[in-house]
């Protein structure tokens, strides 16, 4: 199929600095620019596309501003000048690709851009299939995607979790942490599971909802007492998402020769200050195993993986009723509503619908 010649403009944040501690949305230090941009004629395999939909993710903070050498990181960061990544569902307009047509939906897990419209390689972009049950199609941005992704890989994989464990999950009611409580409790059919969140709401949802067996609120004064009376028995597998006072509280609860899979370290991505751990030596003393894992190691796996949770949602193990936030916003406010995911503003999976 030919290239077009076709040129289009877009509105599309930069990333204008790098931040120290929280991004800046105003003044002279802003993290992000609001431009418009002529897009690159098409070229050969390329598709044009308009973003229906952002996914909205705690890890992309990272993407502008880590302690990670860029050579090191496990995907190219965003320079200064270069457009701010995220994963998209986006429509085609024009398609130079035998592949895709103009009205096909297709999604990127992490080259989209926080563009109103983009350019995409047809080599890279996944057509959305219909779901069971006429679930939403925003689901291949969450369970039937990233998230999904590193909820199961993080807990099977890495954390080596099976039927019969205990096992407890942090950020519980995000995107990654709904899915891996139902995966634990209902999948894997673990003896116990228990979920961490930040609210005594967010703990009911994961507890009378998901299927937890209990869930704990990390802000309430009584954490590290209701922490230890939740997990009697200690605990299998510990899946983190946070770091912080919550991971050195789990230090203490997991059992010898116990494994920690670490997926994230969202409690100290907004802050210049070191993490501090009272109890690493719990590490040492009880043959911890500390597996980090990104969910693109996994992706030979991912087929399979997200055959077993649509069928999962199919037949009513995986329940996704309210496992989305889903923020309709103009190109304007993308900034402010990604930044609602560090002060808990989602329940589930945090969406923009883009108003274009």
């Amino acid at each position: 199929m030919a290239s077009s010649a076709s040129q289009y403009t877009t509105k599309q944040w930069i990333v204008a600095s790098k931040p120290t501690g929280a991004p800046v949305l105003n003044g002279p230090d802003a993290t992000f620019k609001l431009q418009t941009v002529t897009l690159p004629p098409l070229k050969e395999g390329q598709l044009l596309c308009t973003v229906r939909y952002f996914s909205n993710d705690t890890g992309l903070r990272n993407f502008i501003q880590t302690t990670v050498a860029p050579e090191r990181f496990y995907v190219p960061v965003v320079n200064i000048g270069q457009p701010m990544r995220s994963g998209i569902i986006a429509e085609v307009i024009e398609s130079a690709s035998p592949d895709f047509k103009a009205g096909d939906l297709v999604m990127d897990f992490h080259l989209g851009t926080w563009s109103e419209r983009v350019v995409l390689d047809a080599a890279t972009s996944q057509r959305l299939a219909p779901l069971p049950n006429q679930l939403p199609f925003t689901h291949h941005l969450g369970a039937f995607g990233a998230s999904g992704l590193a909820a199961y890989t993080g807990l099977v994989y890495a954390g080596g979790a099976k039927a019969g464990d205990t096992i407890v999950i942090s950020a519980a009611a995000g995107a990654t942490g709904s899915v891996a409580i139902q995966i634990a409790a209902k999948l894997l059919r673990a003896k116990r599971v228990i979920g961490i969140a930040g609210s005594d709401e967010k703990c009911a949802w994961v507890r009378d909802q998901l299927g937890a067996h209990a869930c704990v609120n990390y802000k309430s004064p009584t954490f590290l007492e209701d922490l230890k009376a939740a997990t009697p028995d200690e605990v299998d597998v510990y899946f983190d998402n946070v770091g912080g006072h919550v991971l050195d509280a789990m230090l203490t609860r997991v059992k010898r020769h116990g494994t920690i899979a670490v997926c994230g370290s969202v409690s100290g991505y907004n802050s210049s200050e070191p993490m501090a751990l009272r109890n690493w030596f719990e590490v040492i003393n009880s043959r911890l195993t500390i597996h980090g894992f990104i969910m693109l190691d996994y992706m030979d796996k991912a087929p399979e993986i997200l055959q077993e949770l649509i069928a999962a949602a199919a037949d009513g193990r995986l329940k996704l009723d309210d496992g989305q936030t889903i923020v309709e916003g103009r190109i304007e406010e993308q900034p402010e509503i990604w930044l609602r995911l560090f002060s808990g503003g989602n329940q589930g999976k945090l969406l923009t619908k883009l108003i274009v």
